[in-house]
């Protein structure tokens, strides 16, 4: 097993907006542990608002991820790992172009709506989330339904940073985005990689006890039921989550199992850079650090 557990070692980040120094830990932790696969779950740049204030919205992606990432292709040569990448619904969908040059130069596979391979296992990627009470909407869906839930704001409405077709707006779900990507396929060895976390788990626990909006109780958890029920019916091996900053801190909790599917989560609101390190071989052996 050991020998196995070498030659799978992945590295699992999500949620670091833009933020520097998480990225200069990335970049060290890769060097030092040398991991054959990275997953990054969307939220990198955090960049909404400097694009609303007029910011070139692929300048980060082009002048500070890209050098990064030829930089480490050099100095590790075959040990470069796979990388794996999504976006978030804080990454307008207008720096989706400057992501996508650097899938085709080689330096990571962008997987949102496709899959990959890594060594035996099945990569799929989905960045959407249900809606939020945030402006951006480019990365949102309805989820299982048209329903909002108090304080959201619907994909209808908000902003985007591309145009959308307005069937798609109105009528796509994150349910049925997500049997469109995986169709009928055999999940038990696949790695879903998504922003949003299941609902009405430990991953999707969000700091809002005793709010009320129009008299109705805001629901503390804000995660995809369509992406719980997916993976409850689907058992994808592993799946992997960001987006709700605060819920391992109000829980305690940074991993959980729907029936056999092992699902964690690197969301952190800390300074600190969340690195969550699996085996897919060895799920229950995952670990989460923060450097």
């Amino acid at each position: 097993m050991a020998a196995e557990s070498a030659l799978t070692k992945c590295l699992f980040v999500s949620d670091l907006h833009g933020c520097a120094a998480r990225y200069g830990k990335l970049w060290a932790a890769i060097r030092a542990e040398r991991p054959v696969g990275v997953f990054l779950g969307g939220d990198l740049l955090g960049s909404a608002a400097r694009v609303a204030a007029g910011a070139p919205p692929d300048e980060f992606v082009a002048r500070e991820i890209g050098p990064a990432l030829r930089a480490l292709r050099v100095e590790l040569g075959p040990m470069y790992p796979r990388i794996f990448t999504i976006l978030g619904n804080d990454d307008p969908a207008l720096c989706e172009p400057a992501v996508v040059a650097l899938a085709a130069e080689g330096l990571w596979t962008y997987v949102h709506g496709r899959c990959a391979t890594l060594e035996a296992w099945t990569v799929y990627g989905y960045a959407c989330v249900p809606p939020t009470p945030f402006a951006l909407k480019d990365w949102e869906r309805y989820d299982v339904s048209r329903y909002v839930d108090p304080g959201c704001v619907s994909p209808e409405d908000g902003v985007r940073s591309v145009p959308c077709a307005l069937e798609e707006v109105r009528f796509g779900t994150i349910a049925n985005d997500l049997e469109h990507l995986c169709g009928s396929a055999d999940l038990t060895r696949s790695i879903l990689l998504c922003h949003a976390p299941p609902h009405a788990t430990v991953l999707d626990r969000a700091a809002l006890d005793g709010r009320i909006i129009d008299h109705v109780p805001v629901d503390v958890h804000v995660g995809s039921i369509a992406l719980r029920r997916f993976i409850e019916q689907r058992q994808p091996w592993i799946t992997l989550h960001g987006h709700i900053h605060e819920s391992a801190r109000l829980t305690g909790h940074w991993r959980v199992t729907l029936l056999q599917t092992h699902c964690y989560s690197a969301a952190h609101d800390g300074p600190e850079l969340a690195c969550v390190w699996f085996d897919p071989a060895d799920r229950a052996a995952a670990h989460r650090e923060l450097r």
